[in-house]
């Protein structure tokens, strides 16, 4: 499973940052980015993450 933050549609308010640290974070330009992996431990919260995503610029792939 993998994670994309799609920076066009991303506005870097924080959510998937709050929800999973260990995969996402907010770079310097103020965007969003998955940097780390989505493990069978993590992937419930990364699928929360893309959930809530007020904009839909998560989205996760088998």
């Amino acid at each position: 499973m993998k994670a994309k933050v799609n920076k066009d549609q991303c506005i870097g308010c924080g959510a998937c940052q709050a929800i999973v640290p260990d995969v996402f974070e907010i770079e310097d330009d103020g965007l969003a980015c998955a940097k780390g992996e989505v493990t069978d431990e993590n992937k419930d919260d990364v699928i929360d993450a893309s959930e809530s995503c007020p904009t839909g610029a998560i989205k996760v792939e088998e």
